[in-house]
C-alpha cells in the first residue's frame, strides 16, 4: 500500500497550498479513496462549524467538501484566531482553550503537538489517504524550533512533502531553491518534488528553467499548473476585492476592520453578476467619505469592541447615520450585529481588555460576552422583506444579546426568534454566518433593498463547480503517476 499521508508545503503564504490540497482530495475521492484533509495548525479568522459543534479553519471545510466527507475537528486540531497583534484565541480540537500571546503559545506548543498527533493517528485509522496542508513557509528560521505546522509535523508523521511555489509573483526558482536550502538534510530528503502554480504563457519558454531546477536539486517537477481565471474557492484569510460585474443592480459596501472575521460571508454576494460588493479600507484621512451604496454590512469580528472603536475613529459611525438618513440600509452579522446595539460588555476580558463599550445605538439590543462560545450549524426561516424563506448558516459567537424592545425578528430558528429588524425596515442584524450562501437569502436581501436582481446561484453549487474545475486542471497538468510512485517508494523504505 502507498503511504497514507502526503503533505503540501509552500514557499510562501498564498502559494497555492489550500487549492492543491483541495484538488488532490477531489482527485483521490474520484479514485475511490476515503480521503481526509488535514492542517495541523491554522491561523485564520475564517472558520466553519463541524457537525458535532466544533470549530475548524474555513479552508479545511472546503477541502472536506472536495473529499466528500463530513467536517471533523481532527481535520484542523489547532486553530489560532488573532485578537490583537500579540494575542490569539487558541482553539484545540474545535473548542476554545484560552487566549495566549506568542511567548505563551511557544511554551505551550509541545502540548499542542500532542493534540496534532492524536488527530493524525485517528485519521490514519479511519481514512485511506490523508492530504496535509502546511502553514506559510517551512523555511522561516525564527519559527523552526518547536514547529508543528510544517516540517516538524512531517518529521513526526514521517510523511513525504510536495513543495509548491507561485510563479505569478515572480522569483519562483529562487523561492524553491532557497526554501530547499534552508531545510535540514532529513527535511530535504522528505521533499519528493515541486509544483509550480499559476503559470501564464507558453510552457516551452519555461522548460529550460525546469530542466535546470531538476538538475540542480535532483528533484522532479511534478507539475506546472496554469493560472485559472474566475476560480471561486473560499479564501483562508485574504480579502479579495476583484469582481466581474455585468450590470450593477445592488451596491454593497463592507467596512474593513482590523479583526474582521469570516469575510467569506460575502463570497456569494461577490460572485453574483449584478451585485457590486466592495470592501472599504480605512483612509489616512479621518472622516473620508464611504462610497455611496444601497447597503452597508458590518461583518463579524474577533475583537468586537476594538473594531467598534476603530469604526468610530474613522468617522464611519457618523457616515452610517448619514447613509440611513438618505434611506440606505444597514445589516450586521454577528459582531457587526452586536455593534449596532446600545452597549457591548466584556466583563472578563475575553476579547481583550475588560470593559463596556457604547455601541452605535441603532438597534435596541445590548450584549454581554460569556466564556462559553456558541458553535452550531443552523437551518432558519428568514423574514426579510416580509418573506419567509428557508436558509442555512452557522453560529460562532461568545455574546449573549438581550432585546430591549419588541421588534420583528430577522429569522426564526427551531421556533425561536433570533436577530431583529428595525421598525422603519432600514436596519437588521443577527448572529447567523453564511446567511447569503443560500440563494433564497440573496433574493430576499435584494427585495429588502428594493431592487430586482436575476436569480442567484447557491454558493455550494458555485464552490462545487470550482472544485471540479480545479481537480480537472490538476489531473491534466500534475504527474499523478509520479506522485503515486513516490508514495509507494516512500512506504516501502519507511516501514
Amino acid at each position: 500500500m502507498p503511504a497514507k499521508t502526503l503533505m503540501v508545503q509552500g514557499t510562501t503564504s498564498d502559494a497555492g497550498k489550500t487549492t492543491l490540497v483541495a484538488a488532490l482530495c477531489r482527485i483521490y475521492a474520484r479514485q475511490g479513496l476515503h480521503v481526509a484533509p488535514f492542517k495541523p495548525q491554522n491561523m485564520a479568522l475564517n472558520s466553519a462549524v463541524t457537525q458535532d459543534g466544533g470549530e475548524i479553519g474555513r479552508a479545511q471545510a472546503v477541502q472536506a467538501h472536495a473529499a466528500n466527507v463530513p467536517l471533523s475537528v481532527d481535520f484542523n486540531p489547532i486553530l489560532l484566531k488573532p485578537q490583537s497583534d500579540k494575542n490569539a484565541q487558541v482553539i484545540i480540537h474545535g473548542q476554545v482553550f484560552e487566549s495566549m500571546n506568542a511567548d505563551q503559545y511557544h511554551d505551550y506548543k509541545k502540548i499542542a503537538f500532542n493534540a496534532v498527533m492524536d488527530s493524525h493517528t485517528r485519521l490514519e485509522k479511519n481514512y485511506t489517504r490523508i492530504v496535509v496542508e502546511g502553514a506559510g513557509s517551512p523555511a522561516e528560521i525564527n519559527l523552526r524550533e518547536g514547529d508543528i505546522a510544517n516540517m516538524g509535523f512531517a518529521e513526526a508523521a514521517d510523511c513525504p512533502v510536495i513543495l509548491i511555489a507561485d510563479i505569478d509573483k515572480g522569483g519562483v526558482f529562487a523561492h524553491l531553491v532557497g526554501t530547499l536550502a534552508l531545510l535540514s538534510e532529513s527535511e530535504q530528503q522528505r521533499v519528493i518534488g515541486f509544483v509550480i502554480n499559476r503559470f501564464r504563457g507558453d510552457l516551452s519558454l519555461l522548460e529550460p528553467g525546469l530542466q535546470w531546477l531538476e538538475n540542480y536539486t535532483n528533484k522532479p517537477v511534478l507539475g506546472v499548473l496554469p493560472y485559472i481565471h474566475g476560480l471561486h474557492i473560499a479564501a483562508e484569510d485574504a480579502v479579495d476585492n476583484v469582481q466581474n460585474i455585468a450590470n450593477t443592480q445592488l451596491k454593497v459596501i463592507v467596512p474593513v476592520t482590523p479583526r474582521m472575521s469570516n469575510h467569506n460571508d460575502f463570497d456569494a454576494l461577490r460572485v453574483h453578476p449584478e451585485i457590486d460588493l466592495t470592501f472599504v479600507y480605512a483612509s489616512e484621512v479621518v472622516n473620508s467619505p464611504l462610497p455611496a451604496a444601497d447597503l452597508i454590512i458590518l461583518a463579524g469580528s474577533k475583537n468586537t469592541r476594538e473594531d467598534l472603536a476603530f469604526i468610530k475613529a474613522q468617522g464611519w459611525d457618523q457616515q452610517i447615520n448619514t447613509h440611513l438618513r438618505y434611506g440606505g440600509k444597514v445589516f450586521g452579522i454577528c459582531g457587526g450585529f452586536q455593534m449596532l446595539g446600545q452597549h457591548i460588555n466584556d466583563p472578563l476580558g475575553l476579547e481583550g481588555k475588560a470593559g463596556i463599550s457604547e455601541g452605535l445605538g441603532l438597534l435596541p439590543i445590548t450584549t454581554i460576552l460569556q466564556p462559553r462560545k456558541t458553535l452550531a450549524n443552523r437551518q432558519a426561516i428568514l423574514h426579510l422583506a416580509g418573506l419567509n424563506k428557508t436558509i442555512k448558516g452557522y453560529e460562532i459567537h461568545l455574546g449573549e444579546t438581550t432585546y430591549l424592545a419588541d421588534l420583528p425578528p430577522l429569522m426564526t430558528i427551531e421556533g425561536n426568534a433570533q436577530g431583529i429588524i428595525s421598525d422603519d425596515q432600514q436596519i437588521a442584524g443577527g448572529y447567523l454566518h453564511g446567511i447569503w450562501d443560500s440563494k433564497n437569502a440573496i433574493e430576499q436581501l435584494a427585495s429588502w433593498c428594493q431592487v430586482t436582481i436575476s436569480a442567484a446561484t447557491s454558493l455550494e453549487d458555485i464552490q462545487e463547480h470550482a472544485i471540479e474545475r480545479l481537480a480537472d486542471t490538476c489531473e491534466q497538468y500534475l504527474a499523478l503517476d509520479k506522485i503515486e510512485n513516490a508514495l509507494t517508494h516512500w512506504r516501502q523504505h519507511h516501514e
